[in-house]
């Protein structure tokens, strides 16, 4: 059996072939040209489908954007790719080349990956947040995704954790992604110091060690536990596996995970505090796991 993994980010479409015991026989990257819109993103994935069909046995497809897994279908997609809202790509795919086609959104792609083949292994539930442009989550319950009634649980990014707060793109003022993103550690770097710098280069020796951006981390830092004490004192989970670049930083996972254990409360003592895993594939990965079990459903 083999399978077609599609990954599709803000910058870049991850693609390939997965095999039956979930290696990756092949994978590629071509950039997505978000700002080009959905139906544009639409035909690029045309394209892929169309040059592995006669040689997979279905399609998985990881995407940004709340999805209606049943369908298919992109049911909201923010300005970062505009006119996504609405496309349906399973139907679209299986109208031209009758194939099994499972669609899931990033985030929930990323934990099933995490739960079957990374840093989540042996957790009948867990949380599962990514740290980037936004903050993306996925809540795993009783060993599958928990998607909610509109297929729209888990946007932990948009909890409010500042009433009143800066205006999100989802329309509400204060969401948790506004203070504790990979962007907003840089943005507010670059007001305490005036510099702008990446994530990354935030923490390069130079930048790290400077007092006044070592100070923003810290605060930053204070601003992603705020939000899983929220998360914490809500679903009391085993575990929370946080992704995203920025995690990949030692100081961040760790200074999150002593300041957790650090309070009082059993449930905040006892929770593991997990860096993700599976990285680049976790994507391609969880979307061809789903996308085998669509298959063995026929």
């Amino acid at each position: 059996m083999k399978i077609l993994a599609i990954d599709i980010g803000g910058t870049a479409i991850k693609y390939g072939v997965v095999n039956e015991d979930f290696t990756v026989a092949q994978s590629f990257e071509v950039p997505t040209e978000a700002n080009l819109g959905g139906p544009h993103l639409m035909h690029k994935i045309m394209t892929i489908v169309g040059e592995y069909a006669d040689e997979v046995d279905c399609v998985g497809i990881s995407t940004a954007g709340q999805v209606n897994s049943e369908l298919g279908k992109i049911i909201f997609a923010s300005e970062n790719i505009p006119n996504y809202t609405g496309i349906e790509i399973k139907k679209t795919i299986q109208k031209k080349y009758n194939l099994p086609v499972k669609v899931e959104n990033d985030v929930n792609s990323a934990a099933t990956a995490e739960a079957v083949f990374g840093a989540a292994q042996g957790y009948s539930d867990f949380l599962c947040l990514t740290y980037g442009t936004g903050v993306g989550g996925a809540l795993w319950l009783n060993n599958k995704i928990y998607t909610g009634e509109y297929f729209s649980a888990g946007e932990f990014g948009h909890i409010v954790t500042h009433t009143g707060g800066k205006k999100c793109t989802c329309g509400n003022n204060g969401c948790y992604e506004m203070y504790a993103s990979t962007r907003a550690l840089a943005n507010a770097v670059h007001e305490a110091t005036g510099k702008t710098l990446t994530g990354r280069e935030i923490f390069e020796p130079e930048n790290f060690n400077n007092v006044t951006i070592h100070s923003v981390i810290d605060n930053w830092i204070e601003e992603i536990i705020g939000g899983l004490t929220t998360l914490i004192f809500i679903f009391n989970p085993p575990c929370i596996v946080l992704g995203g670049g920025i995690m990949n930083e030692d100081y961040v996972i760790t200074e999150i995970a002593r300041r957790i254990h650090a309070r009082p409360m059993h449930s905040f003592r006892e929770v593991q505090i997990k860096k993700a895993a599976m990285k680049n594939q976790a994507g391609m990965l969880g979307a061809a796991y789903l996308a085998k079990q669509e298959f063995e459903k026929k």
